[in-house]
């Protein structure tokens, strides 16, 4: 399919983005949404080539196929190396780790600033065709964002994450490809279930935040809704937070389960406070935090998948 006429040079990209600065101009991107009608800066797109996608701010002309994508938001970043899309820049969770080693994309993709905090001028730089961002997060850029590029939001980071899938397979013109890559997912949890004696046995997953506060991950989690899909429990609460809830070192009772998985480098960096409780926490195994809680997406799922099959095997 022919790529739409959406590039233009870093240059022009970042003096547009520098005039949105200044005059605080309406959102664009040939959209048509609460933001606003499409800016006069915002790159010509001919009829031909585009599709809309609905989305957090309204309705977006997006390319059929493009080219040039950059992304906010961790499940962007794993659906769209999925869908053989490689983003050209990308917000990443962590500015030391830059981008996760686990979508094998070495350093096609630039860091972009971070989800908290994505760097506009970095943004502008790239050229892109194409921006997808979460609304919760990243809200008062969406102006600015949309002089740059055509911009799809989703609702929040929060939102189930096999709906920002969907969203970003819209988005980049691959909804089969995106609906594909759930069931090869759904099809690994059936595996995992029917390969372990999963049915009854309690799992949490515990990510140490520092040396106060400890998270616990709900079913409506990434890595929750994983674990529960693979035929694992997690023991029931009161959610608040929806996908997670934080408790003390002094409450790590509440986190006791048939397995518990806890964030950490090594085993030796699991908290003492559930190692020294072994009548609680009978088996607690040490799993990686770039696919368990940042590697939101088909990728990341099938890494904990298959750490889910590792670990049941050597328990069995």
């Amino acid at each position: 399919m022919t790529t739409p006429a959406l590039f233009r040079p870093a240059a022009l990209a970042t003096a547009l983005l520098s005039a949105a600065l200044l005059a605080g101009c309406s959102a664009a991107g040939a959209s048509s949404s609460s933001a606003g009608s499409a800016s006069e800066a915002a790159p010509a797109v001919s009829e031909s080539g585009v599709h809309a996608v609905t989305h957090a701010r309204g309705t977006t002309e997006v390319p059929d196929a493009p080219q040039r994508v950059v992304v906010l938001e961790p499940v962007q970043l794993d659906t769209a190396v999925a869908l053989d899309v490689v983003p050209v820049g990308a917000a990443v969770v962590n500015a030391t780790a830059g981008v996760p080693a686990y979508l094998g994309v070495g350093d096609r993709v630039k860091p972009v600033g971070t989800v908290s905090e994505p760097d506009l001028e970095a943004i502008a730089a790239l050229a892109p065709d194409l921006i997808l961002g979460t609304e919760a997060r990243h809200s008062k850029l969406y102006d600015q964002l949309s002089q740059i590029a055509p911009t799809v939001f989703q609702t929040s980071q929060t939102d189930p994450w096999q709906d920002s899938v969907r969203l970003v397979g819209e988005a980049l013109g691959k909804p089969e490809a995106a609906t594909a890559a759930l069931g090869t997912y759904t099809q690994r949890c059936e595996q995992v279930r029917s390969a372990h004696p999963t049915s009854g046995m309690t799992a949490q997953l515990v990510r140490p935040r520092d040396e106060t506060t400890l998270s616990l991950y709900s079913p409506t989690s990434f890595a929750g809704s994983t674990m529960e899909c693979a035929g694992l429990t997690i023991p029931p609460r009161e959610w608040a937070q929806g996908i997670q809830t934080d408790i003390s070192p002094e409450q790590i009772a509440q986190a006791k389960a048939d397995l518990v998985l806890v964030t950490a480098a090594d085993p030796a960096a699991i908290p003492a406070a559930i190692t020294a409780n072994p009548a609680d926490f009978p088996r607690v195994v040490a799993v990686d935090t770039s696919w368990w809680i940042s590697g939101v997406g088909p990728l990341g799922g099938q890494k904990v998948l298959d750490d889910l099959d590792r670990i049941l095997s050597a328990g069995s």
